[in-house]
């Protein structure tokens, strides 16, 4: 399949602004970003491709199905980043992520499916397959059993199997991508960097949940995009491809990380009562991705972009 007009949803935000410079830079692509502009997609994320002739931004709701079905009908394929993502919020307000993420999904397949588009990527999360023991060494598999935890992973494995019945039933050309937690510039400060980041720029008292052993496997975004780019272009349908890199470690020692490189004292820590359902271990597996796709993460000395991104969101007066 040769790509010529791509629709990403969710562009505007965090993992959505890198992958869309990428395309652009990488590839011939043309692409139409279609973005809500909640709180977490921001045009400034993509400001710099504003006078670029191959990108279009529309602002828009993938709910939206009349919109939706207007520019799916323009393009032949599809990456879909569109998702309230943060896992508080779902907590709090749990029917605004079942809209978006399981309703929004459906909207686009639907449309996908009126149109034959040639390429539907689902841009998931490893979240859905619930937690890992601390003391265990396993990873998540591809076809591992989905136990989501919260009202976010749940709401993101609803899409998931919305895409995998998609593939099944209607024979649509789908794609799953499920990644471990993404690191970068552009994130937004209520997630665990940026918010240790801005609180200790402030000299701020820094929350860290329960008793912050909990471990993260973590990822530089721009190898989460470079991976997501060969999924699209060499990914087969009816696939889930696990992304990672490999590098687990605690939330208390990510902290303590963050502070030694903004020269800040460790007293600014301050241990708050727990969030509920907090998974305690995340692990991927990226060997499938890695040997089929010949993708491999390049972004691996993790002290080192810490301090690159450390040095972004000061220099941005974060």
């Amino acid at each position: 399949m040769k790509i010529k007009k791509l629709l990403v949803t969710g562009g505007c935000g965090f993992i959505g602004s890198h992958f869309l410079r990428k395309i652009l830079t990488e590839t011939d692509f043309d692409i139409i970003n279609l973005d809500k502009l909640t709180y977490a997609g921001k045009l400034e994320n993509t400001a710099d491709l504003a006078k670029n002739s191959r990108y279009k931004f529309i602002e828009g709701n993938i709910c939206d199905k009349s919109l939706v079905d207007k520019l799916i009908s323009e393009v032949s394929a599809i990456v879909n980043f569109a998702a309230e993502s943060h896992v508080d919020n779902s907590i709090e307000n749990p029917q605004v992520f079942v809209e978006t993420n399981v309703l929004g999904t459906q909207t686009l397949l639907d449309s996908a499916r009126k149109h034959s588009l040639e390429k539907f990527l689902q841009i998931s999360t490893d979240e859905v397959y619930g937690d890992l023991p601390l003391n265990s060494t396993g990873k998540f598999r591809e076809h591992d059993e989905l136990k989501p935890s919260s009202p976010y992973s749940a709401s993101k494995a609803a899409a998931d199997m919305l895409c995998i019945a998609a593939w099944r039933t209607f024979k649509q050309p789908i794609t799953i991508s499920r990644c471990s937690n993404n690191f970068g510039t552009h994130q937004l400060a209520e997630k665990l960097m940026p918010l240790v980041i801005s609180r200790a720029l402030k000299n701020e008292k820094i929350p860290v949940y329960g008793d912050g052993k909990n471990v993260r496997d973590w990822i530089h975004v721009n190898d989460h995009c470079s991976a997501i780019l060969k999924i699209l272009e060499k990914g087969k349908t009816g696939e889930i491809y696990n992304i990672g890199a490999d590098n687990e470690l605690a939330n208390i020692k990510l902290v303590k990380l963050l502070l030694k490189i903004l020269k800040k004292d460790e007293k600014l820590i301050e241990f708050v009562k727990d969030r509920p359902g907090h998974d305690r271990r995340y692990a991927i597996d990226s060997s499938k991705t890695q040997s089929e796709l010949d993708w491999y993460p390049e972004h691996v000395n993790f002290e080192e972009e810490l301090k690159k991104m450390v040095a972004w969101y000061e220099k941005e007066n974060f």
